[in-house]
């Protein structure tokens, strides 16, 4: 179910758990800014989810309350991740859900990095 990317971060969300190694994941990639790991439910042959170690709801709320260094490392840290991937070649999807309307489904800012097949229009017509 979406949700309000208004509302205050929930530390006992999946991805705050999966920070804290009370869940597994199966990580690919991790700094001092973000951890990468496979999605369970993938949407394409490759889909990694790449979160901010930080307590951000969206990217709204990490783009108007994270530090310059915190946001410096995480896009690179995106970027890092669809490089070790070899994603760049022939092309990966960037996708940042926000709030109800963009179908956000946990309050934990994450990007989902989509490769291996065409992934078609953007949004259907």
């Amino acid at each position: 179910m979406p949700i309000d990317a208004t509302l205050p971060y929930d530390p006992d969300n999946i991805f705050a758990r999966i920070l804290r190694d009370e869940i597994p994941s199966k990580r690919v990639y991790e700094d001092d800014f973000a951890i990468a790991f496979h999605d369970i439910n993938p949407q394409a042959p490759q889909h990694i989810l790449v979160i901010p170690r930080g307590a951000y709801v969206s990217w709204d709320d990490f783009s108007a309350r994270g530090s310059d260094a915190e946001i410096a490392g995480f896009v690179r840290a995106v970027g890092a991740v669809a490089r070790q991937a070899g994603m760049v070649e022939p092309g990966y999807r960037l996708l940042a859900n926000v709030g109800v309307d963009g179908g956000q489904e946990v309050p934990h800012l994450h990007v989902h990095v989509f490769a291996g097949r065409r992934l078609g229009a953007m949004l259907p017509r």
